[in-house]
């Protein structure tokens, strides 16, 4: 995230999983109303419909083996791994694209929640083991709301600039 450039233009023929699709069925070029297949020569065609909806589906589950070693670096509960993937499952897809639409509004942002997962990513490995297990939450918060109060500055204040130029 930190390092990370423009999002180059995509090509959903060069997708892996629209070419595992498209060898179970053929993929009709247009969308048909709220249909998912269409039955055309006798034979079935997904839409692309049908596509987003698996597309969105598996970001369901990437969001919640995502989850897995994170809920882990907590407990050992079977009952709470069990249900925070069910809440990833359920609120981080909307979270995610809530994030995507603020990243393009807060230029800095992204840096900044790659500063955030490196230091969440620290406070598991050694930061738990140096303060005994418990690394203060208080304190952890602090961290979190800084390097994001901070990178939002950042970013409007960036951008007012940027209007006082073009005026």
């Amino acid at each position: 995230m930190l390092f990370s450039k423009e999002q180059e233009d995509v090509n959903p023929e060069n997708n892996f999983l629209i070419k595992i699709l498209k060898k179970i069925f053929p993929l009709h070029p247009k969308l048909e109303g709220q249909k998912f297949f269409l039955k055309m020569n006798n034979r079935w065609h997904m839409t692309p419909l049908f596509v987003a909806l698996i597309f969105l589906e598996m970001t369901d589950v990437v969001f919640a083996l995502d989850s897995v070693p994170a809920i882990f670096a907590i407990t050992k509960e079977p009952m709470i791994v069990f249900t925070s993937n069910i809440f990833a499952i359920l609120g981080l897809r909307s979270l995610y694209f809530t994030v995507m639409g603020v990243l393009e509004k807060f230029e800095y942002l992204k840096y900044g929640l790659g500063i955030i997962l490196i230091f969440v990513g620290n406070k598991m490995l050694w930061l738990n083991e140096y303060y005994g297990g418990h690394f203060p939450v208080h304190v952890s918060l602090g961290i979190i709301v800084a390097v994001l109060a901070i990178c939002i500055l950042a970013s409007v204040f960036k951008e007012k600039v940027k209007k006082r130029r073009l005026k």
